[in-house]
């Protein structure tokens, strides 16, 4: 697919494009447009159960079958379906010299909180090969687990940002971790665009709140600007990755950035179709009235803004955030239930 979409945005801009939660199809696909990355989360495998019913319980169905416990089978399929996206982003990562073909792997969403839980995973997903990348949550326990992993030269996706304050803290705890050991390992830091203006969206209709809904439609892509701007402007580690798109504005609002979008394979197909001209709007200044009106009417919003907006010991309880861990809760839980069919189904 030379001279696609994608291959003119990564030609005249620094933006990149990942995909995320790919089938197998999908992965050649999104390989083939110019996907420099991929990122997967606890609800992979329940979306494999749709588009590939056959393999994922196949994987299942194996693992089962020598692993008894619940919690380790579940752990070991997500592996072994991840393990296979490694091996097909491998040739990418090689040509590029280690810079690109990386694969994300997220922890059990229910042990968040447990730091030592999610660097032992993290240590056991880095053996299923070189371009492993941890994917960790910026909440209590992921920050210390994140600071660790950077200590043993671990690639991180610090995800579930959907703050400054988020943001600004795990790019300190990663300088630290770093002068410390010596170690700088690639460090990307999410901003999950598409599920804040979700829970935005939800809560203005739930209250009956008055607000322009143009001014609210802007409100993820207003935090993402501004978080962009201070990492570039305080020079802090890491490179921005958005995430969590929930149409296409998530993408092309983006563009022009010195900065990473992940995207599943069905949204990019999209933007292919579509083949929209590449015009550089990260840069473009958010109007200093929507930020007042976002502010006046949403407070959440305001914590999300201002650099110092919420305490580290709250960032798990931020409304966006719980939304986030739930949908990936509910994917996790989906597997669980699987694995305890196909054992039942085996024995």
């Amino acid at each position: 697919m030379p001279g696609g979409y994608f291959h003119r945005i990564h030609d005249e801009t620094q933006t990149r494009f990942w995909v995320n939660n790919p089938s197998s199809d999908d992965m050649d696909k999104a390989l083939a447009a110019g996907a420099v990355n991929c990122t997967t989360n606890p609800s992979y495998c329940a979306k494999l159960l749709q588009s590939e019913p056959r393999y994922i319980r196949g994987v299942i169905d194996q693992v089962v079958g020598t692993e008894k416990n619940v919690d380790k089978a579940a752990t070991k399929v997500y592996h072994t379906v991840c393990a296979r996206i490694m091996e097909r982003f491998l040739p990418l990562h090689k040509a590029s010299g280690g810079r690109e073909g990386f694969v994300t792997i997220q922890d059990d969403p229910r042990r968040d909180h447990d730091a030592d839980h999610t660097v032992k995973t993290s240590l056991k997903a880095a053996k299923l090969g070189r371009n492993f990348m941890a994917k960790i949550p910026v909440v209590p326990g992921g920050n210390e687990a994140i600071e660790e992993l950077v200590e043993r030269n671990i690639p991180i996706c610090a995800t579930e940002v959907f703050s400054v304050a988020q943001a600004v803290h795990i790019c300190g705890r990663y300088a630290r971790a770093a002068k410390k050991s010596g170690n700088r390992p690639p460090f990307y830091v999410t901003h999950i665009t598409g599920i804040f203006d979700q829970y935005f969206a939800d809560l203005v209709k739930t209250e009956k709140i008055s607000i322009d809904p143009g001014i609210l439609a802007q409100a993820g892509a207003v935090i993402a600007r501004k978080q962009y701007q201070l990492l570039k402007k305080k020079g802090l580690p890491g490179i921005m990755l958005g995430g969590g798109a929930r149409g296409l504005g998530h993408f092309t609002d983006f563009v022009g950035g010195d900065m990473h979008i992940t995207i599943n394979w069905s949204t990019a197909e999209e933007l292919i179709a579509k083949d929209p001209p590449v015009k550089n709007r990260m840069d473009l200044p958010t109007p200093e009235e929507t930020v007042r009106e976002l502010s006046a009417k949403l407070p959440g919003f305001r914590r999300a803004y201002e650099e110092g907006g919420m305490a580290p010991r709250e960032f798990a309880d931020f409304g966006p955030v719980m939304l986030f861990k739930t949908m990936f809760l509910n994917g996790y839980i989906r597997l669980l239930d699987e694995v305890i069919e196909r054992r039942a189904r085996l024995t």
